[in-house]
């Protein structure tokens, strides 16, 4: 891929007009097979926001102001990580150290602050999903003084952490009260502020009934109401969650950046995707807060100049794809702390490049539903999927050196439009890649 050159989403789609007069029959058996179009797939993509990285004082005032350029990527939800005040007995300065389930940390701003940021959000439209933190409180907690009878006892009567967090309490979910409690606060967000749903912090700590229960409760006031869990069990499909995560796609494209199998990373995919009901996605990502937090921002792909490649590895292998903060920004190296209050250097280049993957992405939702099939070779990542009558192929190389890899001979010939590039190209029996560079094409 060359970064200069970008396209717009209108430019994508009048691409793929003027390729659809092109003849493509050559792949095409006398007698074709009746159509075989898998279920439905996703054409959603998430952005994860940290509020703490825009700005170090009215971060929600911060992230309002770069909403136009978050939904100008191909956005459509908005993943705001917690916006509560943070407890500070016992704490790290985590956000997910919870000091008041309905109140605002008062570096982010306001409450009047959250209302203009959804509303400015869906005037944008972009959904908006909260974090939320159900398993556990702070230390600080108002419930610690108040309802000790919430949170769980050992056996000498004294409120226990869950297993290797010592900077919160454990609630106890076999308290009625506890279930209520949490039922009420994460109802007051939905009515109160107009969100869209919930990403679900450490979702396995609590009982899949309270889930089941509480998902009903909130439906039954926002009825399109978006619930991710973090987890990879598929029984919260059950409980009403819409989608879980593929915990494994970070950690496969990586590896395949540095030194793997290419073909690994297609194989996850399949292996996870292969999981997933009708109706269901999967969350994929190249970053989120958690592997952002613990690895090299800038090597955990080899170079800071391979994470769009790495995006383009979850996204267009289908489930949902997200795009975390920090991606979209330059000049960060070691490990990127989510703790901490900090303006990110946001990139307008970064963003016109993700909102030709995300163009790609969307533009390409009928044919993601066809037969996939891995052609990765020792360097490069590379797979197609293929409808009666319309192909896809997806090329990124994974070293730092130009590459090629072998077009398959089913479209070598073929016209297609390269939606890097935003023209119709034929496609020659060997496809060149520049260092960390991709193709997208399609007919």
């Amino acid at each position: 891929m060359k970064k200069s050159n970008i396209l717009s989403w209108s430019a994508l789609l009048t691409a793929i007009a003027l390729s659809s007069c092109t003849s493509y029959e050559i792949d095409m058996p006398e007698n074709p097979e009746p159509p075989t179009i898998g279920r439905e797939v996703s054409s959603n993509v998430i952005y994860q926001a940290n509020p703490a990285f825009f700005g170090t004082q009215d971060c929600l005032r911060g992230l309002s102001g770069q909403l136009d350029r978050i939904a100008d990527m191909g956005c459509d939800i908005l993943w705001v990580m917690p916006i509560y005040e943070r407890g500070t007995l016992n704490a790290f300065g985590s956000p997910y150290c919870v000091k008041d389930f309905k109140g605002v940390n008062p570096k982010y701003g306001t409450l009047d602050d959250v209302k203009n940021l959804v509303n400015t959000a869906h005037g944008k439209g972009l959904r908006v999903i909260f974090d939320w933190v159900a398993n556990h409180t702070s230390w600080d907690h108002p419930w610690i003084e108040q309802y000790p009878e919430r949170y769980q006892h050992d056996a000498n009567g004294n409120i226990v952490s869950p297993s290797g967090w010592s900077d919160v309490a454990q609630l106890d979910f076999s308290n009625a009260a506890t279930r209520e409690a949490m039922e009420d606060a994460m109802l007051y967000w939905v009515r109160e502020v107009g969100i869209d749903g919930y990403r679900c912090d450490y979702a396995d700590g609590v009982p899949g009934d309270f889930w089941s229960s509480t998902i009903d409760r909130l439906r039954a006031v926002k009825s399109d109401l978006i619930m991710l869990a973090e987890t990879s069990k598929t029984e919260f499909y059950d409980y009403g969650f819409n989608m879980i995560y593929d915990w494994n796609s970070s950690t496969a494209i990586s590896t395949a950046f540095n030194g793997g199998k290419p073909a690994d990373v297609v194989k996850e995919a399949q292996e996870a995707l292969a999981k997933v009901p009708d109706g269901k996605s999967i969350l994929r990502y190249a970053f989120n807060h958690d592997v952002a937090a613990e690895n090299n921002f800038d090597k955990y792909f080899g170079s800071a100049e391979a994470i769009p490649a790495a995006y383009v590895c979850a996204s267009m292998l289908n489930g949902t794809p997200m795009i975390y903060s920090g991606m979209d920004a330059t000049g960060i190296s070691g490990k990127l702390s989510f703790f901490d209050y900090k303006t990110l250097d946001f990139s307008a280049t970064l963003s016109d490049e993700y909102q030709v993957i995300d163009a790609a992405f969307k533009a390409t939702a009928e044919v993601r539903r066809g037969e996939l099939r891995d052609y990765s070779n020792a360097s490069v990542v590379c797979f197609t999927r293929s409808i009666p009558g319309k192909s896809m192929m997806v090329a990124v190389n994974v070293t730092d050196a130009a590459r090629t890899v072998r077009t398959p001979i089913s479209l070598a010939g073929s016209v297609m439009t390269d939606l890097v590039e935003g023209r119709n190209v034929t496609l020659e029996p060997m496809v060149e890649l520049e260092p960390y560079g991709y193709k997208i094409f399609v007919n």
